[in-house]
């Protein structure tokens, strides 16, 4: 018999938490599919992050990944979701029969033993330790009698080559982004982010895809989120770092409303190998790349005097230098 633990949330999964996760990943990847590209065309709930309805925060790390599986494999209409509590304090109930999705996250039991936990599947430095937990969420589409607010859907994308939103935020990143040339890359030796221009793509939209992917390695330099970007090309250090930049461009797209297409799929037998080998790997990679998509959404909140993504950095100022034409350093 499967062993489970009670918690205040119900039943929750044992030890293999992290099992049921990635093997859910690498069943997308097996398939050909790259689950943190959700396929927007195949979905009715259009673009955007999954979030809490009653608190408004959304969701980070794996518990992205995990809510759009649900979203697009449901046909929920929107992104949001809630517990069976959080619906009842709203004035609603979950609909009898329904199936809720389990999200995770972990609990620090620290030296003192107070408890810190977030919603990022990743394990806490320090001394104390961690371990992973699940509870269950409902969509708002599985409930009934919720305020009206609750499902207010998101307002149509802009038309245009490089989007007022991505614009805004590109600038107000204060990062050294050049754009034009032949090659999207980011130097970690000269800190800049160099990206060809929109006209050079197929489809102009996905040059969104390509700045935020290099943004996300931009954030991962030593100065600010000190990621390890010591790997040479083709080792499992560099796929570890393409996975989790691509991710995190995947985030910010979806939080601005920008629907690219795939891109990298020749990464595929990079990142299966990863996942393969450690069973954890897309919780670190998700985690962290949730963490570079929150430090660029937190630019946005810097402009706009309200907070974008919880936890985020503050006090970024500067607009950037978009140079056009420029070549490479």
């Amino acid at each position: 018999m499967r062993k489970t633990y009670r918690s205040n949330s119900g039943a929750t999964p044992g030890p293999d938490i992290y099992r049921k996760v990635t093997d859910q990943i690498l069943a997308e990847l097996e398939a050909g599919r790259v689950p943190w590209v959700q396929p927007w065309d195949s979905s009715h709930a259009g673009i955007g992050l999954p979030f809490n309805a009653a608190s408004q925060r959304r969701y980070s790390g794996v518990n992205i990944l995990t809510l759009w599986h649900a979203v697009t494999a449901r046909g929920f209409t929107g992104h949001g979701f809630l517990t069976f509590r959080q619906a009842a304090a709203l004035g609603g109930t979950v609909r009898r029969g329904e199936r809720g999705t389990p999200i995770v996250y972990t609990r620090r039991i620290a030296p003192d033993d107070r408890r810190e936990r977030g919603d990022d599947g990743e394990h806490s430095s320090g001394k104390g330790f961690s371990f992973l937990k699940s509870f269950t969420v409902f969509s708002v589409d599985q409930c009934e009698g919720l305020p009206d607010h609750v499902h207010a859907r998101p307002q149509p994308v802009p038309d245009g080559l490089i989007l007022p939103a991505a614009q805004a935020l590109i600038d107000a990143t204060g990062a050294d982004f050049r754009i034009g040339g032949h090659e999207a890359y980011y130097s970690p030796a000269h800190d800049f982010v160099a990206v060809p221009r929109p006209e050079a793509f197929h489809e102009p939209v996905n040059w969104h895809r390509t700045a935020f992917h290099e943004l996300a390695h931009w954030v991962g330099h030593s100065s600010r989120l000190n990621r390890d970007q010591s790997g040479a090309f083709g080792s499992a250090a560099y796929g570890r770092e393409e996975l989790v930049a691509e991710m995190a461009g995947a985030f910010v797209c979806a939080a601005l409303g920008i629907a690219p297409t795939v891109r990298h799929a020749d990464y595929i037998g990079s990142w299966l190998a990863i996942l393969r080998e450690d069973h954890r790997a897309i919780l670190r990679a998700a985690s962290a790349a949730s963490k570079a998509a929150d430090y660029l959404l937190a630019f946005q909140s810097d402009r706009s005097g309200s907070s974008a993504m919880a936890d985020a950095p503050n006090g970024r100022s500067n607009l950037s230098r978009v140079v056009e034409g420029r070549q490479a350093a």
